[in-house]
């Protein structure tokens, strides 16, 4: 079904009065009033303050005033009305987006806290999208909401620092927290709290100069990360030995299947004690990582697991399913 149009209702409360009172003018010069005084006669009409006591029309210009004074009143009336409507309408449609997203909010568990919308959080947003992870953005720029629902992002508009606003964000139930605030300051600060909230939680932080990477470490950080350092890094691999750094940046190789995946061996697993060659799937084991920071590249498949091994395989996507439900 064909659904009609209408006018929106800026035009209808912009050209309403106008119409009146041009229709007025028009009407008095009819009568013969001259143009100044067609005009006030208008406007002392619509505004419905009257004419001096005494003042005697002809029948005429008295039915006219009659109507135009109560098309002015009418006028009113309906852009009242419009201006009731649409205060009301922003209001319903405000909380009921609020409410959507404190349930979403609400739901997480396991998730990501991204802080600042910025270049950089937003190129983590995608990633994490294309993992699959859940995350939630935070970020105190107001004027960002537009594009954070733009991109049908769970967010929440507010200070990253501010305990009561990471509280609201779940950072109980959080997986981690990644700063990617352009001002380290902002990202130490952010990274005390989070660290006084939740003792054991991945914070990924951000490096704006180099000198800062020692302090967001002493702050709290589990992870510091220069975009410059970095960027400049990948640019020499990839000048020195490119197949390298393409078999590890498997995310944008030409095989979308392939990847690269680590898993924790936790206290309690079924893989503990377990060598392996008796690991389901075809997976490839690359490294382990001792709870004591020991490396072990290309492991033996006779070698045990232990409870704190992190194993880092490769293989396809489907490869890797059957070791994240062991």
């Amino acid at each position: 079904m064909r659904t009609r149009s209408r006018l929106p209702r800026g035009v209808l409360v912009a050209a309403g009065p106008v119409v009146l009172i041009v229709a007025g003018i028009v009407g008095y010069l009819g009568f013969g009033y001259s143009p100044w005084m067609a005009v006030a006669m208008t406007l002392l009409t619509l505004t419905t303050v009257g004419f001096a006591p005494g003042t005697r029309l002809p029948t005429g210009v008295l039915v006219f005033t009659a109507g135009l004074a109560l098309l002015g009143v009418g006028l009113f009336l309906v852009i009242l009305g419009l201006a009731a409507t649409a205060i009301v309408e922003g209001r319903v449609g405000l909380f009921s987006r609020s409410l959507r997203m404190r349930r979403r909010i609400d739901e997480l568990r396991g998730h990501f806290i991204v802080c600042a919308y910025g270049r950089v959080g937003r190129a983590i947003a995608r990633e994490l999208e294309a993992e699959g992870v859940p995350f939630i953005v935070v970020d105190s720029k107001a004027e960002l909401e537009p594009d954070l629902e733009r991109d049908a992002q769970c967010y929440l508009i507010g200070d990253a620092s501010d305990e009561a606003v990471l509280r609201k964000a779940g950072i109980e139930r959080a997986r981690g927290l990644i700063c990617a605030v352009d001002s380290d300051a902002e990202n130490v600060f952010i990274t005390i709290v989070a660290r006084s909230l939740s003792p054991e939680l991945l914070i990924v932080a951000r490096a704006a100069r180099e000198h800062s990477a020692d302090r967001l470490y002493r702050a709290g950080a589990t992870h510091v990360v220069s975009p410059y350092v970095t960027s400049g890094r990948r640019m020499a691999n990839l000048a020195v030995r490119p197949h390298v750094v393409e078999f590890f940046d498997v995310a944008r190789a030409g095989q979308p299947g392939l990847r690269l995946e680590e898993l924790e061996i936790t206290e309690g697993s079924p893989l503990v004690g377990r060598t392996l060659q008796q690991l389901s799937g075809p997976a490839v084991p690359l490294l382990i990582r001792r709870r004591d920071g020991q490396l072990l590249a290309n492991p033996s498949r006779k070698l045990q697991l232990q409870a704190g091994d992190v194993l880092i395989v490769s293989g396809q996507a489907s490869d890797l399913t059957p070791l994240d439900r062991e």
